[in-house]
């Protein structure tokens, strides 16, 4: 039988490159994962354990509660505000930065994550997951909003969790990406997917089309170049996918190519972008280029953007290269 490499093991022997290194990161991926595999747990047993349904209550952002969403929330926070390795956390479902209890110590690295991604689909049964970013904090602070707010550029590592027919975590620490499988057998994540690198071009593409009406003009040139296919100017033809979960829709990128637009959109002049960028857009930013994609607005790489507050809202554009290098030619065209 061929030996199998865990994610710890994975972790401890790139630390052992690290001459400097001293084993609190490693650590915290660690309690991170502890958090992951009770969500995992919650998610797959579903309606047997009365998770599902809505909590009917709303977030920060407005948007409805799902019961998991509330208890992934709690389950992220509880993990992790004892351990030692963190400044502060920063959560989609809460409005300021989370402190640290007084009686923990403070670690030197800000979490900010979305607990729950894709929540809208866990009463069909679809997948779900979760997405977190660690930034470096400076010692000896009591960390507020302006100490998160790091350019995308500045992650430490980013990862996301795929609760789907398996548990997957996918994970960069700027050296490339990897996806580790969740063997349940023997509880520990397996190292599965290595050096991950996304196909430079496409005949994939995941859109929102009922917000068609509100895209402007370069997203609406895009699609209906896809839609057109080869009796277009495009010498192929396209297939539309569409989850409504980042989380699912980034991975199949990963595994085999596309692109993914939650562009700009005048539905709501008080949204005028979905994603969040501190928790969702700059993660998958990071791992989308380290895999060899590229990730924007249209107009700007995302991982430049200085953020203005934890829940700004970003459009983005990601996925293989040659795609979304198109989609930016088209906004500077106008």
């Amino acid at each position: 039988m061929s030996h199998k490499i865990t994610l710890t093991q994975f972790l401890i022997e790139q630390q052992r490159g690290l001459p400097d290194a001293s084993g609190t990161f490693t650590l915290l991926l660690n309690n991170i994962v502890t958090a992951c595999k009770k969500i995992s747990h919650l998610v797959n047993r579903g309606e047997l354990i009365g998770v599902l349904g809505s909590a009917e209550s709303e977030n920060i952002q407005g948007e409805i509660q799902k019961k998991l969403d509330i208890i992934t929330n709690d389950i992220m926070v509880n993990e992790l505000n004892w351990t030692g390795h963190l400044a502060g956390m920063a959560s989609e479902e809460i409005d300021d930065p989370i402190k640290i209890p007084d009686q923990y110590p403070k670690g030197k690295y800000l979490l900010l994550f979305d607990p729950l991604d894709g929540s809208s689909n866990i009463d069909v049964n679809l997948a779900v997951g979760t997405i977190f970013s660690i930034l470096r904090c400076r010692e000896g602070i009591h960390p507020d909003v302006q100490d998160f707010l790091q350019k995308g550029a500045e992650q430490v590592c980013a990862g996301f969790v795929l609760y789907g027919p398996s548990t997957m975590m996918v994970l960069t620490t700027g050296h490339g990406v990897n996806a580790f499988t969740l063997d349940q057998d023997i509880g520990e994540f397996i190292l599965t997917h290595c050096n991950m690198q996304i196909p430079e071009t496409t005949s994939e593409f995941a859109i929102n089309m009922s917000n068609q009406r509100f895209w402007e003009a370069p997203v609406q040139r895009y699609i209906e170049d896809c839609v057109r296919g080869n009796d277009g100017v495009s010498d192929k033809n396209y297939n539309m996918r569409w989850i409504a979960s980042l989380v699912a829709d980034v991975y199949r990128i990963l595994t085999r190519g596309g692109v993914f637009l939650y562009p700009l959109d005048t539905r709501n002049p008080s949204k005028p972008a979905k994603l969040r960028l501190m928790y969702e857009a700059n993660p998958m930013g990071f791992i989308i280029e380290q895999a060899g994609g590229l990730c924007s607005t249209g107009r700007e790489r995302i991982l430049n953007i200085k953020p203005d507050s934890i829940h700004q809202r970003v459009p983005v554009i990601l996925g293989s290269k040659q795609e979304v290098e198109r989609i930016m030619q088209y906004h500077q065209q106008g």
